[in-house]
């Protein structure tokens, strides 16, 4: 008996087999992995979970893979930060970060879901692997491709951010930058898919690399000591990333491992490639494509493939969807490393940004719990916050030259406070 049934419809329930496929032939829906959980619920426990490795693949039994894991076996299970100094300066004395600016290989969340995508390719019989990305999945694509010795082929937009094209050369695959945006990019791949067989993770391998991110909710509760947090704010970039926390959640209760699920599911967009808050803002089970403009770079989908769902989420959560401008980007970045000593990706920025101005609505009660993922390392996005930073002290070698510098500093801090220009 296998714990995966097969593929399924989200629209018109349609079953198909657990193949490289993600859109049904009958209404063009997306399809989803549909799970046998009355076997998995007796294979699985807490004491299983426990004893399990110090990785994502600790929850093997609830991801589409049929045998053993055999790409990313060492990604996931990422810090979780009580920000206590956060926190304070946001009135939120349970305050946690998901931490997935050190996961490995790449230092991002997508090392979670390039982990499954890659170990089912390889039982699929794939000895190709593809991405679509904006950056994030085709460093994780590239390194873990690398690593199973899979041939690879990358496909970003190319205006990408520096650190993240030379995060894809290093691991020697074939990175193709295409003059547009990602949704241009998207869908020259999904042209290519049809034509040569590879394992894109994001289009025919789509509704297993998709769970992966499941396990950013179950690590959380894991970790919050079994239980499901009060609120969390998630990233919005295709929407992926939002519903699996959530079906990660619900599994769990399922399950019997926590509490039936309160938590509330808010959503964080940067204004300048936000459909998905402004789907929520106007009221309308419906997105509106748009033309991205943003320095977070990693979230600029303008028509997001699980935006949809994401807002019948958070709706059904009673959470909200927000965006930030990029000079509030810029500000959440900064705010996070001069606080809790985190350096995150603009996709950071933009979660602690929305967080700050719900924050300051008082949409979070004194004595909740609000978790926030933080999915990607700012060493990748670099010149969006260096503007920002100042430049270093320059003096010479001697102590009254470093005091000189030192009174001038006070002073000017001195000034600042005091509001003199």
């Amino acid at each position: 008996m296998s714990k995966m049934k097969g593929l399924k419809c989200k629209e018109c329930g349609k079953t198909y087999p657990a193949a490289a496929l993600h859109v049904c032939e009958f209404c063009f829906g997306p399809l989803e992995v549909s799970y046998n959980y009355d076997y998995i619920k007796t294979k699985i426990t807490k004491e299983k979970i426990l004893q399990g490795p110090k990785s994502l693949w600790r929850y093997q039994d609830l991801l589409p893979i049929e045998g053993e894991p055999t790409v990313g076996l060492n990604a996931g299970f990422t810090p979780m930060i009580h920000a206590k100094n956060l926190g304070a300066e946001l009135g939120l004395d349970y305050l946690y970060l998901k931490n997935d600016t050190v996961n490995c290989l790449t230092l991002s969340f997508k090392d979670r879901v390039v982990a499954v995508a890659l170990t089912r390719a390889k039982e699929l019989g794939f000895d190709t692997v593809a991405c679509a990305s904006t950056g994030n999945l085709a460093n994780s694509v590239s390194a873990h491709a690398a690593e199973a010795r899979l041939r690879c082929f990358v496909f970003i937009p190319a205006d990408l951010e520096a650190g993240k094209v030379l995060g894809n050369l290093i691991y020697r695959p074939n990175v193709v930058a295409v003059n547009g945006n990602y949704d241009d990019v998207n869908r020259l791949c999904s042209e290519i898919a049809g034509e040569y067989s590879w394992a894109f993770v994001n289009i025919n391998i789509r509704p297993y690399y998709s769970e992966g991110s499941k396990t950013l909710a179950y690590e959380a509760m894991e970790q919050l000591g079994w239980r499901t947090p009060d609120h969390v704010v998630v990233p919005i970039a295709s929407g992926s990333l939002l519903t699996k926390i959530s079906k990660g959640f619900n599994e769990f209760a399922d399950l019997g491992f926590v509490s039936p699920v309160k938590t509330q599911i808010h959503g964080a967009q940067a204004e300048g490639c936000s459909p998905v808050a402004a789907a929520f803002k106007e009221k309308r089970d419906f997105i509106k494509p748009v033309k991205p403009k943003t320095i977070a770079k990693s979230l600029a989908i303008g028509n997001p493939a699980d935006g949809f769902y994401a807002v019948k989420v958070v709706l059904a959560s009673g959470g909200v969807i927000e965006h930030v401008t990029d000079e509030e980007v810029v500000e959440g970045m900064t705010l996070l490393a001069r606080t809790e000593g985190v350096f995150a990706e603009t996709a950071g920025g933009v979660t602690i940004g929305v967080l700050k101005k719900l924050a300051k609505k008082g949409l979070f009660r004194k004595g909740e719990s609000v978790v926030a993922y933080i999915t990607g390392n700012g060493l990748k996005t670099q010149e969006a916050v260096a503007p920002a930073l100042g430049v270093p002290w320059n003096i010479q070698p001697s102590l009254a030259n470093f005091q000189e510098a030192l009174k001038a500093a006070s002073a000017d801090t001195s000034n600042k406070e005091r509001g003199v220009q």
